[in-house]
């Protein structure tokens, strides 16, 4: 293809990029990321977990994964903070019986002092005194985050010298942020892993989404990377780079 039926194709790309809950079905089959974690946050949650625990899902997203425990729905909270996922959620959650609560604000969640026996959130903003605050005495906060470093290769690749949002998101840094809380930490770990791109118009709908990680992106401003990224298609089959994650578990 010529540079015009590419323009064309990643434009096409950027018009229809948006998101419904926390659902990259759309470029399925066409990136991978998260397939070789050292970990499986779904199994950690289910060792700590039992049907008579008060849980929160804090920054459900859509309620996609909470959903997915299967634990009983008068003993499950969740709050949310995107204005259409806040929206999705009073749609899925409420009619199941599921105490849904609108929140935007990590350090101020609407529930009282030693509401919960579990914890949990995954990729979401969180404040530690607060979790600390909602928790029972013995109680059990889970949480995999999304790294300082987290696709930084990419970013370097259409947009050089872009600063890093979070520079502060990692391991070493957040463990000391839950001790100071009062948290101990019973388990702890961090990787770095790959995300390939098996398409460029794949890329442009990604970088689109996590838009806070590629500020002012667009076709027409990074159009001669995209050229360069489709090169490496062409003759490595795909745009690979690194995600970086993190995973703690600690307990009041």
């Amino acid at each position: 293809m010529n540079k015009t039926e590419l323009r064309k194709i990643w434009k096409t790309e950027e018009k229809v990029a948006h998101i419904h809950g926390w659902d990259f079905s759309y470029i399925h089959e066409r990136y991978e990321e998260e397939m070789d974690l050292p970990w499986d946050y779904k199994k950690i949650i289910e060792q700590y977990m039992n049907n008579d625990m008060a849980i929160l899902d804090y920054d459900t997203g859509g309620g996609e994964f909470l959903l997915s425990l299967n634990h009983p729905y008068d003993k499950t909270s969740a709050t949310e903070g995107y204005q259409p996922n806040v929206e999705l959620c009073k749609e899925t959650l409420l009619p199941l019986g599921i105490e849904f609560k609108a929140c935007d604000d990590p350090a101020k969640i609407p529930f009282q002092d030693e509401s919960f026996d579990l914890i949990i959130n995954r990729h979401g903003d969180f404040n530690a005194n607060e979790i600390y605050r909602l928790l029972k005495k013995g109680g059990v906060f889970i949480t995999e985050q999304v790294g300082g470093d987290n696709d930084r290769d990419l970013v370097e690749m259409v947009l050089p010298n872009t600063e890093s949002p979070f520079p502060h998101l990692n391991l070493k840094e957040q463990k000391k942020v839950f001790e100071s809380a009062g948290f101990k930490i019973i388990e702890e770990a961090e990787a770095y892993r790959p995300i390939k791109f098996y398409d460029v118009g794949a890329f442009v709908w990604f970088a689109h989404i996590i838009e806070w990680e590629f500020p002012q992106f667009s076709v027409d401003k990074c159009f001669e990377p995209l050229l360069e990224m489709q090169k490496k298609v062409d003759t490595e089959g795909c745009i690979e780079g690194t995600i970086h994650r993190y995973l703690i578990v600690a307990k009041k």
